[in-house]
């Protein structure tokens, strides 16, 4: 285990690496060093080649319970353009390497978002999600509204973005927040079961898949499905698809 001041790493395990958020007194809170830690993180693991999957994790309090306000309040437009933490944000999102988030707690503002950037969320029964910007005057800055509304649909968005109300587990799960919800203090272990099940795939093929995924949020279904037969084609000619598929059809010929 490596350690950050913020950001605990795992060593990759079966093709998982888990990325821990590691400020406990300050609720997990996500400071711009925080930020760029995280980023930094996700940047050495994405580009390891045994690394098949990643997780993220918080403590059982709390996931992240979002920006440092100290920190935020410093920062006005122009000084936000371009600062660290934005482009922090920016490193985060160009991860080839599914994300699954394990949410303990509360995932509130940033938090909220960094889950929201993760591909799969599994939450613990006591987690609560949410995005109480509004309640300081301000607003969602890393996809509050934008990924938050293609996961939650309008009125689930409008309602947590223009009051700063959260929700619960299970109504995040209702929301497609998250894709599961287990028993209080267990989403780690179940995100890293998920996470291994991943990385027993190809890796070529797990991240062309994943992309493929994303293009349905940002792009028509025309090119949508021009880019995923793409993919689909272009994994024609891997060679460890080729191997698994003869390895199907033989374990297959031998029970018959």
């Amino acid at each position: 285990m490596s350690t950050a001041r913020d950001v605990l790493v795992s060593e990759c395990v079966d093709g998982v690496v888990t990325i821990t958020i590691d400020r406990p007194d300050a609720r997990n809170a996500l400071r711009h060093q925080t930020m760029s830690e995280l980023a930094a993180a996700i940047e050495v693991a994405d580009a390891d080649d045994r690394v098949r999957c990643i997780v993220l994790a918080g403590n059982a309090r709390a996931f992240a319970a979002g920006a440092d306000i100290t920190e935020m309040l410093a920062l006005d437009g122009p000084a936000l353009e371009r600062h660290p933490r934005t482009i922090a944000w920016q490193r985060i999102w160009r991860a080839g390497c599914p994300m699954i988030a394990a949410v303990e707690g509360v995932a509130f503002g940033g938090g909220n978002e960094l889950v929201l950037s993760c591909d799969i969320a599994v939450a613990g029964a006591a987690a609560r999600f949410g995005q109480p910007e509004i309640t300081l005057g301000w607003m969602p800055g890393a996809g509050g509204t934008q990924r938050l509304a293609r996961s939650a649909g309008k009125s689930m968005t409008m309602q947590l973005v223009l009051t700063g109300d959260p929700i619960d587990a299970a109504t995040a799960l209702r929301a497609g927040i998250v894709s599961e919800v287990v028993p209080a203090g267990s989403a780690l272990a179940r995100a890293t079961e998920i996470a291994q099940r991943i990385a027993s795939h190809p890796r070529e093929a797990t991240r062309l898949a994943r992309g493929a995924v994303l293009d349905a949020y940002h792009t028509t279904l025309g090119d949508g499905l021009l880019a995923e037969h793409t993919s689909f084609r272009d994994l024609a000619s891997s060679e460890e698809r080729n191997a698994r598929m003869r390895a199907f059809l033989d374990r297959n010929r031998a029970t018959s």
